[in-house]
């Protein structure tokens, strides 16, 4: 479900297969930057508690809803992509935290008890 002012978008995740899955996000992110699209980074900068991923865990989008990466195990994912969308358009980075006690944290499913500190940027 798309909130107010969230761009809707389709998703589609882009499939990686090196042993090094940080680099290959970032390869995955710089092709996607250089072949002209508008992209965002988004990494998991802090955790407490029960968190699904660990800090640095990284999800790399572009405009066109393409993702790869994860940052919570498919709990949070679609809220944080939709951040990133609004990221990729105003440029401005944002800060997003979800945890047990957060409402948004239960409707987009991180229900682990735990918390994250997810850092969105745009790939300039």
């Amino acid at each position: 479900m798309r909130g107010p002012g969230k761009p809707a978008l389709s998703y589609n995740r882009t499939a990686m297969t090196d042993s090094s899955p940080e680099l290959d996000l970032l390869t995955v992110a710089l092709g996607w930057r250089d072949a002209g699209q508008r992209v965002a980074v988004a990494t998991v900068v802090s955790t407490w508690g029960s968190a699904p991923r660990a800090a640095g865990s990284q999800l790399v989008c572009n405009e066109q809803g393409q993702f790869a990466g994860s940052v919570s195990g498919g709990c949070v994912e679609v809220d944080v992509i939709q951040a990133a969308a609004g990221v990729m358009s105003s440029g401005e980075s944002r800060l997003l935290e979800y945890g047990v006690s957060d409402e948004l944290a239960f409707s987009v499913g991180l229900a682990c008890g735990g918390r994250i500190r997810v850092y969105v940027e745009a790939l300039e």
